[in-house]
């Protein structure tokens, strides 16, 4: 199989199966049939917000080019527009305005990766050149473009920055809404850090007798999350970065179960859905994070980080269910690699 922007695909990958110019990725696995599934969910009618505040972890310990979002007002610096009374424009006029803008850091709290995310060097053409590519084929400089080009020293680029092929704004148009499944990992290994293999997430399902199907989103609830939020924005990143649950990414068992349970994206609570870094990978040539690798780059398999699980998980829990209805779109923002999300389950 190739098309006209590979010839080869990486070993294990899906490239071209769900059509040559594909943007989506295992999200085409979200069909009417999985939104009705999780419409079928929903007994209670009891909502759950799944994101923390947009401003934590807080500060930027946890990681160095993230930071936390600064508001500021609209308006000139002399008259911004915060209490802004609209008397100072015409003395007719009784109201009273606020109106702000953000500088954001889209993956710094609660958030979705695109597949622009992380690609991989990889010899697309079988002429034994590797270079850098994305999901389906879609080439750096070309469809995801940067203001350095590091293939050919470093040469800085004038065109404008941003994902021109898969973007975050894919994954919003698609409108992510299903079936959401929950494993609560913390429930069995608590706070120690547990690199959770493929045997290990298995026995989880068969206790807790987890069911995932064909285009079902599967959660992953560690209690890092909760963890961050009683932290009150000064983490600890000696005790967030050895504590916790995390997906063993060297495991291929678990990676080709990823593979094989067709599930239509992957979320966890944690900082990365897998160790970060992740275990030592030996003396040949690998991804420093598998499972990124696997999933964005190439399974097209989205993947939610720092998401806030404890609440729902208790409910469920409590209720001996593992089953509900996500609805987890992140920004309409072309051009972008990742998205703040402000996800809902409802039970």
């Amino acid at each position: 199989m190739a098309n006209k922007r590979w010839k080869h695909r990486p070993e294990g990958s899906n490239w071209g199966d769900f059509g040559a110019d594909d943007q989506l990725g295992r999200l085409n696995l979200l069909t009417p049939e999985k939104v009705r599934q999780g419409v079928a969910e929903v007994k209670e009618g009891i909502v759950f917000c799944l994101s923390l505040p947009l401003d934590y972890p807080g500060g930027s310990k946890l990681n160095p080019r993230r930071t936390p979002p600064v508001l500021h007002p609209t308006g000139p610096e002399d008259e911004p527009r915060y209490n802004y009374p609209v008397s100072r424009v015409d003395a007719r006029f009784t109201d009273v305005v606020c109106d702000d803008r953000v500088l954001l850091t889209l993956q710094y709290s609660t958030q979705w990766d695109s597949l622009a995310h992380v690609g991989g060097m990889f010899d697309v053409h079988g002429d034994g050149k590797r270079e850098p590519v994305y999901y389906n084929g879609y080439r750096a400089h070309e469809h995801v473009i940067g203001p350095v080009d590091y293939a050919h020293d470093d040469k800085r680029r004038k065109e404008p920055v941003g994902a021109r092929a898969l973007g975050i704004e894919n994954m919003a148009a698609k409108g992510v809404q299903g079936r959401g499944v929950l494993a609560d990992l913390h429930q069995h290994f608590g706070r120690a850090r547990k690199y959770v293999g493929y045997d290990d997430l298995m026995r989880v399902f068969d206790q807790d007798k987890v069911v995932v199907e064909k285009g079902d989103m599967l959660l992953l609830h560690t209690g890092f999350a909760q963890a961050v939020l009683d932290m009150k924005r000064n983490p600890d990143e000696e005790t967030l970065h050895h504590a916790y649950a995390v997906l063993d990414g060297r495991d291929q068992k678990l990676l080709k179960w990823i593979t094989d349970s067709n599930i239509a994206v992957l979320i966890a609570d944690n900082y990365g859905v897998e160790a970060v870094p992740s275990r030592p990978g030996g003396e040949h040539e690998h991804a420093s994070l598998p499972i990124h690798e696997h999933c964005l780059f190439k399974l097209g398999l989205h993947l939610g980080e720092l998401w806030y699980l404890t609440d729902l998980a208790s409910w469920l829990h409590a209720h001996k269910r593992n089953r509900f209805l996500l609805t987890a779109p992140p920004l309409r923002l072309p051009g972008a690699v990742g998205s703040p999300a402000t996800p809902i389950a409802t039970v």
